[in-house]
């Protein structure tokens, strides 16, 4: 009996050492829920770079960006018709600890995928993947 139990106590642990965490749960996706907004003055490449929307941006026509909420909700901003921001929900998801997976409720574009090149505490700097 004491056999059995040290047993299945064993494969418990072994069980839980290969489960894999969900990414949304790792420490630097903490940062990333917030409002971003999208500074193109900094854009490099195909590097696209955005800071806090209480970031002191320089005057634009418009600024597009989004919002990660802890909990997988997502908002994507874009420019309405009259000029203001019009958002459009939907969920994110960590694919891994560099890529998150975007899906918008309405449908309005396909799903897709952001690299996270680099995240600070006041600029995220992101790669759309296909």
């Amino acid at each position: 009996m004491r056999l059995f139990l040290l047993l299945g106590c064993l494969s418990i642990v072994l069980l839980a050492g290969t489960c894999n965490p969900d990414p949304r749960k790792l420490p630097q996706m903490k940062m990333l829920e917030r409002t971003w907004l999208h500074a193109h003055e900094d854009d490099q490449g195909d590097i696209r770079v955005y800071r806090p929307n209480t970031y002191a941006f320089p005057p634009s026509r418009g600024r597009t960006g989004f919002s990660f909420d802890h909990n997988g909700l997502f908002t994507q901003y874009d420019i309405a018709p009259t000029d203001g921001l019009e958002g459009h929900r939907g969920v994110w998801k960590a694919e891994s600890s560099t890529v998150l997976r975007i899906s918008l409720d309405d449908h309005r574009e396909p799903d897709y995928r952001l690299e996270i090149v680099s995240l600070e505490n006041d600029v995220l700097k992101v790669r759309r993947l296909p």
